[in-house]
């Protein structure tokens, strides 16, 4: 059985892939959700049918899932092995100004808000100016955590769940939660020697 749907996905898939293209930059439609399972494919033609087609909402050039706001498509820097970010629902990236990196194998939960530039406190009808926001490889951003402008986190930084990120944590591997997110625990192990 499992034979027999690799081969129809073998099949299938350069016909999807081709009529993808279509609608969203092909630099997205490579890594592993298309080349290792159907998943891509799927998200992309499900982003064709309700973004595309059905006009539920706004267009980008990689397939996104409803409930996701980005600001500003060309403003973001990710890995293809990473579009499944794109499908958490509420995922919210304000990036008007300011560019927004994603690194490899980041895990972004539903909920999550990634800023580059906030209100003026002295006048909300004004933005601050943006800053860039760079997540590291391998960071896991806890649900409904908000990272805010200037936030730099260092690989394999895990963000706890409902976390504020107001400042950089460069050197990553670390556990940090809370508002304010402080550091709760280094997850750099010294190896023990046999």
């Amino acid at each position: 059985m499992r034979s027999l749907a690799r081969a129809v996905f073998a099949a299938i898939a350069p016909i999807i892939g081709a009529f993808l293209r279509l609608f969203f930059e092909s630099q997205y439609l490579r890594g592993r959700h298309f080349e290792r399972s159907f998943a891509g494919h799927l998200w992309g033609l499900r982003a064709v049918w309700t973004r595309n087609i059905l006009r539920l909402d706004k267009t980008y050039p990689f397939p996104v899932a409803l409930g996701v706001r980005i600001s500003n498509a060309q403003n973001i820097t990710f890995h293809p092995d990473n579009l499944d970010n794109f499908q958490s629902p509420g995922l919210y990236l304000q990036n008007f100004a300011g560019h927004i990196t994603l690194g490899h194998g980041c895990y972004l939960a539903p909920n999550v808000g990634i800023i580059t530039a906030n209100h003026d406190p002295l006048n909300p009808d004004k933005h601050l100016d943006a800053q860039d926001v760079v997540i590291g490889d391998g960071c896991w951003i806890g649900m409904n955590s908000v990272i805010l402008p200037g936030v730099v986190l260092g690989p394999k930084t895990v963000v706890g769940a409902g976390s504020v990120v107001t400042k950089p944590f460069v050197d990553g591997h670390a556990v940090i939660a809370g508002s304010p997110a402080r550091l709760i625990k280094s997850l750099i192990t010294e190896r023990k020697a046999p």
